[in-house]
């Protein structure tokens, strides 16, 4: 997602001046939330986040995704293809996350992580804007944009299940420290629900995930085992280890959220790790996105 005078050629001037209007938007309403503090009248065990959240979030989430769309698509590119890099990817799954937090907080008391998320999207929109990755031509194989998407996807579903997780780690503490009760009206979930939930997500991710690295192995020419792919099929490992231990032995609380965040960071490590080494520190592109 950028706003740097990349070089578009000339059509790029209507897409350049969308994208900009677009990020600054999407700034601007993660900021504003990230800012907003509860009112005296907001109920603390409501379900639904506080009213005066809702417009900017709204906005920042709406204009988040235009921008993500007209930079990622490639529209106003010289030649065909998209741009790409491990920013875009970065803002994607933060709103990934924020398109499943948006949902669940209409039904479950989630608002207590909205500054947070806001916070976090704000961040991802300002990473895109001076890292905005590199152009791509066109996939060799017709089954290379759908490995993109289910990666992009799997990164979602894992933010979302260590979101999760990280709620179920503070309501342990909370319950340890006896500051509330399993199922109190206190405005946050109980804990089995945010356990349900949160391998419900994990198991969504490895599903999507073994599809992605499939569909990855199947059009590569010549597949090797580069950092990328290697981080890729240890992150498989430990969180396909993590729903068999689980079924198996019964793993949950701290040591199921330890793997949990082991192998969603040997995912971040494996995409946009390895693109922020190349694009960064060695200022090189190429290679398969």
């Amino acid at each position: 997602m950028s706003l740097s005078p990349a070089p578009l050629g000339d059509a790029a001037v209507g897409p350049g001046v969308a994208l900009a209007i677009a990020s600054g938007l999407a700034l601007l309403g993660y900021v504003w939330v990230g800012l907003l503090r509860a009112a005296p009248g907001d109920a603390a065990g409501a379900l639904s986040p506080p009213r005066r959240s809702v417009p900017p979030m709204a906005l920042a989430w709406t204009a988040q995704f235009v921008a993500l769309f007209i930079d990622i698509s490639g529209f106003g590119l010289e030649t065909r293809g998209a741009r790409f890099g491990f920013a875009p990817a970065l803002s994607m799954t933060t709103w990934l996350v924020l398109t499943v937090y948006l949902v669940e907080s209409r039904f479950l008391p989630l608002h207590s992580v909205r500054r947070v998320l806001a916070w976090l999207a704000a961040a991802a929109v300002l990473l895109a804007w001076g890292f905005p990755g590199e152009s791509r031509p066109l996939a060799a194989s017709p089954w290379a944009p759908l490995h993109w998407v289910l990666g992009l996807v799997s990164y979602g579903l894992f933010g979302v299940a260590v979101l999760h997780a990280a709620l179920m780690n503070r309501a342990e503490n909370r319950l340890r420290h006896k500051q509330a009760t399993p199922g109190a009206s206190s405005g946050h979930m109980p804990l089995l629900q945010l356990e349900r939930l949160t391998f419900n997500f994990v198991a969504a991710g490895v599903g999507v995930l073994s599809l992605a690295i499939v569909l990855g192995w199947w059009f590569t020419p010549a597949w090797k085992w580069d950092h990328k792919n290697l981080l890729a099929v240890l992150g498989w490992l430990v969180l396909t280890g993590l729903l068999v231990g689980r079924r198996i032995y019964g793993w949950r609380g701290r040591r199921a959220t330890r793997w949990l965040y082991a192998g969603a960071a040997l995912l971040l490590l494996s995409y946009a790790g390895s693109r922020f080494v190349l694009e960064v520190i060695l200022q090189r592109g190429g290679g398969v996105v």
